[in-house]
């Protein structure tokens, strides 16, 4: 009776270290499976400027909406230059254009307002908008400036790695 008690112990053993071992890798498989999805999710702006990159270099074409324009006007030239300058020393933007004096009407306090400002073009990537915008009213005289943005639809190859080049991934 010893021998047979032997045998059923060495095979619920047998039984219980094979489920052991599958459960183990199933739980290594789940883990490797978790820490995959997390570090893509963390790495995903890095891994979409990439593929773009990859994308442009294979097909020689441009990806609607990596780089943006942002149009945002200023009292008078002089501040435009330094919050122009600020931007680019920062490397927030590939160009900043300031375009001379332009008429703007706008509404402010219930009342039309007739003034002459200057218009900066600020050409950045679209993954950089937010941060030159939080900049932008942070430094800007205005109480609230007005800050547009558009995406680029087209875009030179040669612009766009230009561009890629001035300024870097966040």
């Amino acid at each position: 009776m010893t021998f047979v008690a032997s045998s059923k112990m060495d095979w619920l053993y047998q039984r219980c270290h094979k489920e052991s071992i599958v459960h183990s890798l199933f739980r290594s498989g789940l883990f490797l499976l978790g820490l995959l999805m997390v570090l893509s999710l963390s790495m995903y702006p890095t891994l979409r400027s990439m593929g773009v990159q990859l994308h442009s270099a294979f097909t020689g074409s441009y990806v609607p909406g990596h780089h943006s324009i942002l149009l945002i006007n200023s009292p008078n030239e002089q501040v435009a230059k330094d919050i122009g300058r600020a931007i680019m020393e920062r490397r927030m933007a590939a160009s900043v254009n300031i375009l001379p004096r332009t008429t703007t009407m706008y509404y402010w306090k219930g009342e039309i307002q007739d003034a002459t400002e200057i218009l900066m073009m600020i050409k950045t990537r679209t993954s950089r908008v937010q941060e030159v915008t939080d900049f932008m009213r942070s430094v800007h005289p205005y109480e609230n400036p007005e800050i547009l943005s558009f995406s680029v639809d087209d875009e030179s190859l040669a612009c766009m790695k230009w561009m890629d080049e001035a300024v870097p991934d966040d």
